[in-house]
């Protein structure tokens, strides 16, 4: 069996109802679009959790996160947990990252041989929520409606400067790679921090959406009585009461907010252009952690189980799978085992406890079992749990009301049906899906656990010498141009790709 290069394309927060078969019309994406062209889209693909860390270990993990541990933003993702890097590099494969992956420990590799950049956010447990305290709001570190009031243009910021130097590093590798020094397959996963907030982007992006239709939402803020409880928890946390959010503030946001994704598009042509020019060939899958609200209901960013929070776009663009829609929900827990069985490697006999499953014969028009969710994270007072089954999705937390929406008659999810009389029998069907699936109480004392260990140990280690676990790229410098150990006649020539012409 030839072993193939794999290129994981992973951006941070795309809303996945943007991409119903590939980017919208009206996206300046060519670049995607001419991938979506070429690959398979899963339609209706969503997160493990609508939060970045736990999403991200659950995408490479195939876990949820009630199995990795890895409950919100400051969870440590244990090193004894094999990822797809793992299975990959355990099987022959060169495994590379350039970019975020909100990995939170010491270990800051979890199977890739390298990487290329540090990670945009911390890696230790500051950012740790704390259930023993309802309600309380941590102004440090929590989100709030400052990126949405505070939207518009600028040139260089935080964001920017982090995708734009993940995206020379990829580019650079993948010219490195062509040069053949190594014989091993490769894996390269970039992962950028864009389109996530704060809802800000160059001038060259911004100018074209300036004729944008889609720069209000579908379904218009909503008073927050009329909320679910979480949501106004949400509301909440991001301490909606000290702005006054205007329709033009929300109009900045959006088209900040998709102009960063035409951004993204550039930089994805660059190493798409990288990677036909230095003539490899590639599977290539693209996909997100999580999704964005952007003002849909009056909701922002994440951190809820709504379409536009937790449905994310999912490719995969190779050898043997014809390219086309694919409608049956499927989830980002299906990313390790699908690479797996691309890359040849029996991952039912040596991890067989992946929750996720290959999407390969979903591809061929197959079957898929239910997808599940979970998030335990800021604004939430105890975990939530939701079940996407067919044309239903069914969201339990067990201080609210369940939630029962049908996705083909209300897209939007306004019309909760869990206490409708003639729904009774799909609600009593999913609830006791739900209660086989999960132990409230028990993930409920789990994550508290949790919770207490950190914030002990994320003080002792603030007092006195620190030793930070953020990831540093070695830079070997004396192994890089022209030094005088290398030959110069023979460095040159090792250098070029193509050679000889």
């Amino acid at each position: 069996m030839t072993r193939p290069n794999i290129l994981i394309l992973m951006v941070d927060q795309l809303n996945g109802t943007l991409f119903p078969d590939g980017p919208a019309d009206w996206l300046h994406t060519p670049n995607l679009r001419r991938l979506a062209e070429r690959s398979v889209r899963f339609a209706n693909a969503y997160t493990a959790s609508p939060l970045c860390a736990p999403g991200r270990a659950s995408f490479m993990s195939g876990l949820l996160p009630s199995h990795t541990r890895v409950y919100d933003n400051a969870a440590e993702f244990a090193s004894d947990i094999p990822t797809y890097a793992h299975h990959l590099r355990r099987a022959g494969w060169h495994t590379i990252l350039s970019g975020k992956m909100h990995f939170v420990g010491p270990d800051q590799l979890h199977g890739f041989e390298e990487r290329l950049t540090t990670d945009i956010y911390p890696a230790d447990f500051g950012w740790t929520p704390d259930y023993t305290k309802p309600g309380q709001r941590i102004d440090w570190w929590y989100h709030n409606m400052g990126s949405v009031t505070g939207a518009g243009v600028a040139e260089i910021t935080n964001q920017l400067e982090y995708d734009d130097e993940v995206a020379f590093n990829a580019v650079q590798k993948v010219y490195d790679l062509a040069r053949g020094k190594d014989a091993r397959p490769w894996s390269l996963t970039v992962s950028f921090t864009h389109p996530h907030d704060p809802y800000v982007a160059r001038r060259k992006y911004w100018d074209l959406y300036a004729d944008c239709a889609h720069l209000l939402p579908e379904v218009p803020a909503m008073p927050y009585e009329a909320h679910d409880p979480h949501a106004r928890r949400i509301f909440d946390a991001n301490d909606w009461r000290k702005y006054e959010i205007t329709e033009q503030h929300i109009r900045r946001a959006r088209r900040a907010y998709f102009a960063n994704i035409s951004y993204i598009d550039d930089k994805i042509g660059e190493i798409l252009h990288a990677l036909e020019a230095t003539r490899q060939e590639a599977i290539i899958l693209f996909v997100s952690d999580h999704g964005d609200m952007l003002g849909e209901r009056g909701l922002w960013f994440k951190m809820n189980f709504y379409e536009g929070s937790a449905r994310v776009p999912l490719m995969i663009a190779a050898p043997g799978l014809t390219p086309g829609r694919v409608d049956t929900p499927v989830s980002t827990l299906d990313v390790t085992p699908t690479l797996a069985e691309l890359a040849g490697i029996p991952l039912g006999e040596i991890a067989p406890w992946i929750d996720g499953e290959s999407l390969l014969p979903v591809a061929a028009g197959g079957a898929h079992g239910p997808v599940l969710m979970e998030y335990a994270a800021e604004a939430s007072e105890a975990p939530l749990v939701s079940i996407r089954l067919g044309r239903h999705k069914f969201n339990r937390c067990a201080l609210d009301p369940d939630q029962l929406f049908d996705l083909e008659a209300d897209p939007q999810e306004l019309h909760n049906l869990a206490n409708v009389p003639e729904h009774q029998e799909t609600h009593a069907k999913l609830a006791e899906m739900a209660d086989g699936l999960w132990d409230l109480d028990k993930f409920d004392s789990e994550v508290r656990a949790s919770q207490a260990r950190r914030l002990v140990v994320y003080e002792a280690l603030r007092n006195g010498a620190y030793f930070p676990w953020d990831y540093q790229p070695l830079a070997r410098a004396s192994e890089r141009y022209m030094r005088n150990h290398l030959d110069l006649n023979d460095l040159e020539e090792r250098q070029r790709f193509p050679r000889g012409e």
